[in-house]
């Protein structure tokens, strides 16, 4: 995916509303013409007719490989003093965040940014007054079919300071989408990519935790679309099932992609578990594709071990192995005090019979005597 000069999100407005200047850095000495304070100017830009405005949310186009037409931008300045503007046009792209954005001020079109072509490259709008600026775009005989996603600009170099207060030049830029579609085979289609699983347990015993799938999507046809991801979490044999709907995916260019998250919660934590993600591409307008692009599915398999169920186990184990070691001290002390008591009994027994004995001898020995 390019990458977008800083600053550059959110560039263009696509409705006839207009609104303020959008600024891009771009290096000092711009060489278009020299940075001028630009606090106090605002600016607009809408497709337009000879007359004026004509209503177009954008500037959007149907047209044959070789084809020439020629259209209008409105470029109205809503400041009380004149303003002079840098016109051109340039190519689309898919930003990181999901934007509609254009190539920077300095970079080289080379789609249909390429095909549109102004007489002048500089315009003076008198202050509170509107120019309705002719254009043409001359389609290659050799362009592909397919959406060809650019727009129009009128921007300004107007000096500022960065974030160390060091002068800069800055680029405010205002403009207008265009939509291209050069007749032909469409062919409609998304694909995932670099698609990462976690699972994300919790503490909580009868609570589950949640699955988080990100991944990439990228527009591998030639029409702009858009979809919403599904995402579908099982156990073992498929039990324990849980899905969810993510986001709607942004406007995708052909050619472009944008990477996003679905998160499932409440999933049970079974050891192993499987993921499922489908996509099914979807015009990003009310176009009916026929045939509808094939949907997309990726499944992944990972691992949710149930950490505070084994702790539980494990307190019970070792609770339940307690209580049976100390009955059997409890027993063993008492089998020894038992015996302790027999072997003394016999002792003592032992000890008794002897007395008795001794006691009993010299007795037996007088009466013998005497006899």
């Amino acid at each position: 995916m390019r990458t977008p000069a800083a600053l550059l999100a959110g560039l263009l407005v696509a409705a006839v509303a207009v609104t303020g200047p959008v600024t891009a850095t771009v290096p000092a000495g711009s060489p278009h013409r020299t940075p001028v304070a630009a606090q106090s100017l605002t600016w607009g830009v809408a497709p337009s007719s000879p007359d004026g405005p004509n209503g177009r949310p954008a500037f959007e186009y149907k047209l044959d490989p070789g084809a020439t037409l020629t259209d209008y931008v409105a470029i109205t300045n809503h400041s009380d003093q004149p303003i002079t503007l840098d016109v051109y046009a340039s190519d689309a792209f898919t930003t990181d965040q999901g934007g509609f954005d254009l190539l920077p001020a300095t970079g080289e079109p080379v789609d249909v940014g390429s095909w549109v072509t102004f007489e002048s490259r500089t315009f003076t709008v008198p202050s509170t007054s509107r120019l309705d600026v002719p254009f043409t775009i001359a389609v290659p005989d050799d362009a592909t079919p397919g959406d060809h996603p650019g727009g129009i600009v009128a921007s300004l170099a107007a000096t500022g300071t960065d974030a160390e207060g060091n002068q800069v030049a800055v680029d405010h830029r205002v403009g207008s989408r265009i939509y291209l579609r050069v007749t032909g085979e469409l062919q409609p289609g998304l694909d995932v990519v670099d698609l990462s699983t976690t699972y994300d347990g919790t503490w909580d015993p009868f609570g589950g935790g949640s699955v988080t799938t990100t991944f990439t999507v990228r527009n591998t046809g030639n029409v702009r679309l858009g979809g919403r991801p599904q995402l579908a979490v099982t156990g073992p044999f498929g039990l324990f099932g849980r899905e969810a709907t993510g986001d709607p995916l942004p406007e995708i260019l052909p050619g472009d992609s944008f990477r996003t998250t679905v998160r499932v919660d409440g999933v049970p934590p079974t050891f192993r578990l499987g993921a499922r993600l489908t996509l099914a591409p979807v015009a990003a307008t009310d176009e009916v594709l026929d045939p509808a692009p094939p949907t997309v599915t990726r499944e992944a398999g990972l691992w949710a071990v149930p950490w505070p169920h084994l702790m539980i186990l494990l307190v019970i184990g070792l609770a339940g192995w307690l209580a049976v070691a100390r009955r059997r001290r409890v027993r063993r002390r008492r089998t020894d005090q038992l015996e302790q008591a027999v072997a003394a009994a016999r002792e003592q027994g032992r000890a008794e019979a002897v007395r008795a004995r001794a006691v009993s001898e010299p007795t037996d020995e007088k009466t013998t005597q005497g006899t």
